[in-house]
């Protein structure tokens, strides 16, 4: 069982940067694909970035590309996501996520773990 439990959303101008951290408890993270989605009101959730095991390899979603890099420490237990260039239309509560499986993607359903998510709200 894994409890996770995310900060650092906030209000922000358009241009502006956020970072947001995942703290997660019960077990090690070392094990599991972290991913960070969101899901903005009236749409689907959405994919935003995906970092495997050991960090060797990254996902990001088309829509922040270029724009958010993903980080994942195994020792501390925590994910974090950095972006920046903050959009109107990135305007979402950022969920992150814990699953397992061969390939860490960004198909929600190859995720078993959810915190209850941080709002990110950016005005133009």
């Amino acid at each position: 069982q894994v409890q996770l439990l995310e900060s650092g959303g906030g209000s922000v101008q358009t241009g502006g940067s956020l970072r947001l951290s995942c703290e997660a408890s019960g077990d090690t993270l070392s094990t599991y694909c972290m991913a960070w989605f969101r899901q903005a009101p009236g749409k689907e959730r959405e994919g935003v970035a995906a970092v495997s095991m050991v960090s060797d390899y990254t996902r990001y979603g088309d829509s922040v590309k270029d724009r958010c890099t993903v980080s994942r420490d195994n020792v501390k237990n925590t994910l974090t996501l950095e972006m920046s260039s903050l959009k109107p239309g990135d305007s979402a509560m950022y969920y992150c996520a814990a699953g397992v499986g061969r390939y860490c993607t960004l198909n929600e359903a190859g995720y078993r773990y959810w915190g209850q998510g941080t709002q990110v709200t950016v005005s133009s």
